[in-house]
């Protein structure tokens, strides 16, 4: 009983120093988004307090914003817009800004029960501790932080039940398409049919659900099929450069977001999303090939797919990057996973992109050289993270695998040789 209680109270030793800094950042980001520290560059508040709230008002007479092209999200979205009317003693923006610090809050919580479990680690925990900051105030003035807590809760409920990981993720898709990415990397066979199965019947109830609620629930499929290439995406690198070339074209609020308008745009809007077919072409046959499916395989499968997803979008805004936080310190939370490096430069691309934005956005957006410069640093990041991580992806479960199994027959057949050799009949 007394070793018990040493390293138990050992265990909360050892936890006082992430809370403390976990609690000393967010307090930080607390201060930022409540303007007590202004951070600079654009107003990164101005979308909770304007745009969502604007939303929340439209929301509450019973329709979606069928009038505004800047509503490009799914259904269930409405539920994080409408969230700050569950703090009625609040502001609508102060109330958004708890509700985000909750959580992140939640995550935490998740990745430190997660690392304190056998053949689990607590680096998980320090990843999402030290990534959050890093985005800077952004972190809570976008519902993406809501939107990753639902995601990452499903990676680390995986193992133990498939169908809460498919529940989960067909919420999740139909509050924001993406967490439907983190059922790539089920096992086959029963596991996949459990979380398959159980994600497309949550998604179907809640669309529906959503579609009889409220007119407009659809609303967004043409609005966001309208858009073109943000000034951060890995497409406007192209633009630029060569609008110091004489290119006819400029950088404007269009859809939402600054994007490039001009000629040639539509082209490399069409090639990001053949990059994005792509890449889902490279995932279906991921899938198909592999054979070896460990622990860590579901959220080190999620966190390729993410990654693909946001490298190849047209679209690549700044809160993107807490999906791969979140991602990313769900993989590292389990000892079997090889993603550390891959996961390392997407901490390093989220540092860049504070001062992607808002920090430097107005130098991006008039692509001079400390744009272009900060820009292609980013970008270029996780470009490199991207393919390092497929390579592990496809290397521990297709080609190691299929190495072992190899392996095997070789070695199955040295017994009845040596009985051969020896003339033995046992």
């Amino acid at each position: 009983m007394t070793t018990g209680g040493a390293v138990k109270n050992g265990s909360r030793t050892g936890l006082r120093l992430p809370l403390g800094l976990w609690a000393l950042t967010r307090v930080v980001l607390l201060l930022c988004v409540f303007k007590v520290v202004v951070v600079p560059g654009p107003d990164i508040t101005f979308d909770v307090s304007h745009i969502y709230q604007g939303w929340y008002e439209v929301l509450r007479t019973g329709t979606y914003p069928l009038d505004d092209v800047t509503w490009q999200y799914p259904p269930a979205a409405a539920l994080a817009i409408l969230s700050p009317g569950l703090l009625p003693f609040l502001s609508y923006t102060s109330a958004f800004f708890v509700l985000a610090f909750l959580c992140d809050a939640f995550v935490f919580g998740l990745l430190v029960h997660t690392g304190r479990r056998a053949g689990r680690t607590l680096n998980g925990a320090w990843m999402w501790i030290a990534g959050v900051p890093l985005l800077g105030p952004t972190a809570y003035a976008r519902y993406d932080v809501m939107v990753t807590a639902v995601a990452v809760a499903g990676v680390l409920a995986a193992g133990r039940s498939p169908r809460v990981l498919g529940a989960l993720a067909g919420f999740g898709a139909v509050l924001k398409v993406w967490p439907a990415l983190i059922l790539a990397g089920t096992a086959k066979g029963r596991a996949t049919f459990r979380a398959w199965s159980t994600a497309a019947g949550a998604a179907a109830a809640v669309l529906l659900l959503c579609v009889l609620w409220m007119p407009g629930a659809l609303a967004f499929l043409s609005f966001q099929r309208e858009r073109g290439t943000e000034v951060e995406s890995l497409g406007s690198m192209v633009f630029h450069v060569i609008r110091h070339f004489g290119w006819d074209g400029e950088a404007r609020m269009n859809y939402g977001s600054i994007e490039f308008l001009g000629p040639h745009v539509s082209t490399v809007s069409n090639l990001a999303l053949a990059l994005t077919i792509a890449a889902f072409g490279w995932l279906l046959l991921w899938r198909v090939r592999a054979r070896g499916f460990t622990s860590s395989t579901v959220a080190d499968a999620a966190f390729v797919a993410v990654l693909l997803f946001t490298v190849t979008s047209r679209v690549l805004s700044p809160q993107y990057m807490l999906w791969l936080v979140g991602l990313g310190a769900a993989c590292l939370a389990y000892r079997s996973s090889r993603m550390r490096r891959p996961v390392h430069l997407v901490i390093w691309a989220t540092a860049v992109t504070q001062f992607e934005f808002p920090v430097w956005f107005s130098h991006v957006t008039r692509s001079d050289p400390l744009g272009i410069a900060v820009l292609f640093t980013r970008n270029g990041l996780l470009i490199a993270a991207a393919i390092l991580a497929c390579r592990i992806l496809w290397r521990q479960t297709v080609t190691e695998p299929r190495l072992v199994e190899a392996a095997i027959p070789a070695q199955a057949v040295q017994p009845e040789r040596e009985k051969a050799l020896t003339g033995s009949s046992v």
